[in-house]
């Protein structure tokens, strides 16, 4: 499954919060918002692609999930927050070569073949993993740990970054080969840029078996690596993206120019990016996975980059540019769902995580916020159904996307007005419960928030829908008037 993440340090963030968001670019996935209460999380859980049968702990957390809405082919919650404020995505899909597959192949379901045989179950996947981790860890590093060890036991049957997130830390871990893996804690100062591609580019042994504190890894990672001699460095350091990554031709059509664009972005002066003496460009396999951003990143920020489409460059879908169209846009049409997970340590517990929810085509969709410390979602964020239903966000911004994407010239501005409308008054019914909450110290308002936000929420996004319908209607192929003759 292909798709982007961000990373955002919390001294790196406009307001001290941790942010990870990361979009889940299924095939046009119906997905939903909802709260997992501790009763309803199983004791005992089997995988649908994996045929994967586990024991769970029996202390599970509430946590929030963003499922598929049919289930048939598993539960694919993707993103969460757990009732600790530990949020985590999973996962970035990204890229290996055959030396690391070759040395750890992965964990593949065979079914038997004979009447008498049995069936081999498969390792964990990205169907799976929130499920099994988010509702039993207390700290982004514990994600970390509890992932790591489920690895190195039952293995995995694809290659995955999983980003963990608390108020003070993120990690970021990446899986190598069916049973290894390396996390690397995000410096508090940067961002961190991951397009379907292996990304970290340095890894310190010493303190993954040292002290612990910015790596963590397998147990036998060292050995692994000088055994299947996976190290490519010369100058003696080692660049995990060199040893188990990948450096292919798709690979500069796919995935090297969605870095290259967030980078410029954020960081137009630290490098060039543009032009013939270029520090990097679209098709460069060195870009870094980290920088720290020559200014504060907002949480509109997180939304613009993950929705772009190669603005202001030659590569622009919708420009008249010969090379329009060249390399894989981030924000895309298939997406199911994209949140942007922020952890706001400066604020009581109860109140600090809120996850802001995008549905369908990012770029015409709106992030509405919501807060996770809840039993119940509201409905028009939960009850969505595999009928298309413009009464529930999902349908709404599919709808949306659909028609004015077809219509771009005249109905990106109404796009633009329905964003800024739920951004807008999404901060405002925020900042406006946030000093309620804390003044009155009621917590169970937090109910009350989220039912005004999906409120706004549905009033935009219904005009957004009729002034599209309209434009998309002037442009049918069976209009006509007398005057035509």
């Amino acid at each position: 499954m292909a798709c982007t993440t961000i990373l955002v340090g919390r001294k790196a963030s406009y307001d001290g919060s941790t942010m990870i968001a990361r979009n889940d670019d299924g095939f046009y996935d119906e997905k939903k918002l909802i709260v997992v209460q501790p009763k309803d999380q199983p004791r005992k859980y089997k995988s649908k692609i994996g045929h994967l049968e586990i024991e769970l702990p029996d202390n599970p957390l509430r946590y929030t999930s963003t499922p598929s809405v049919s289930g048939a082919h598993g539960v694919w919650a993707a993103n969460g927050i757990n009732s600790a404020n530990v949020a985590m995505t999973a996962t970035e899909t990204i890229t290996t070569n055959p030396r690391v597959l070759g040395a750890d192949p992965m964990v593949r379901y065979q079914p038997k073949t004979t009447a008498r045989g049995k069936d081999i179950p498969g390792g964990l996947g990205e169907e799976d993993l929130v499920y099994v981790v988010l509702p039993y860890i207390h700290t982004a590093r514990e994600g970390v740990e509890r992932l790591g060890s489920l690895l190195e036991k039952y293995g995995t049957y694809e290659s995955n970054g999983i980003a963990f997130s608390d108020a003070n830390e993120i990690w970021w871990m990446e899986t190598i080969g069916g049973h290894h893996w390396i996390a690397v804690r995000v410096p508090d100062d940067r961002y961190v840029i991951m397009p379907n591609q292996f990304g970290i580019d340095h890894f310190d042994f010493d303190d993954a078996f040292g002290k612990k504190e910015n790596h963590l890894c397998s147990a036998d990672m060292r050995e692994f690596v000088e055994k299947n001699h996976l190290a490519l460095d010369m100058d003696g350091g080692f660049n995990p993206r060199l040893a188990f990554g990948s450096h292919s031709d798709s690979d500069h059509v796919y995935n090297t120019p969605r870095a290259w664009f967030m980078g410029r972005y954020f960081n137009p002066k630290t490098a060039r990016w543009d032009g013939e003496n270029a520090d990097y460009t679209p098709e460069s396999d060195d870009i870094p996975w980290s920088f720290v951003p020559e200014r504060k990143i907002t949480v509109e920020d997180v939304k613009y980059i993950l929705s772009s489409y190669y603005q202001g460059t030659p590569y622009n879908p919708f420009g008249k540019d010969a090379q329009k169209g060249k390399y894989r846009p981030i924000g895309i049409s298939r997406t199911g769902v994209m949140a942007i997970l922020q952890i706001r340590g400066y604020l009581p517990k109860e109140i600090a995580p809120l996850e802001w929810i995008c549905f369908g085509a990012n770029p015409y969709n709106a992030a509405l916020p919501i807060y996770t410390n809840t039993n119940k979602m509201p409905d028009y964020v939960s009850k969505v159904t595999m009928d298309v239903d413009s009464n529930n966000f999902y349908w709404a911004n599919r709808l949306i996307g659909a028609m004015a994407d077809a219509h771009y010239g005249s109905c990106i501005q109404l796009v633009e007005r329905y964003q800024g409308a739920v951004a807008n008054g999404g901060h405002e019914i925020v900042d406006r419960y946030d000093r309620k909450i804390l003044d009155a110290k009621k917590f169970d308002l937090i109910d009350e928030a989220n039912t005004k936000l999906c409120e706004m929420a549905k009033k935009a996004a219904t005009s957004a829908l009729g002034n599209i319908l309209k434009e998309a209607s002037k442009a049918m192929r069976c209009g006509y008037s007398r005057a035509d003759n």
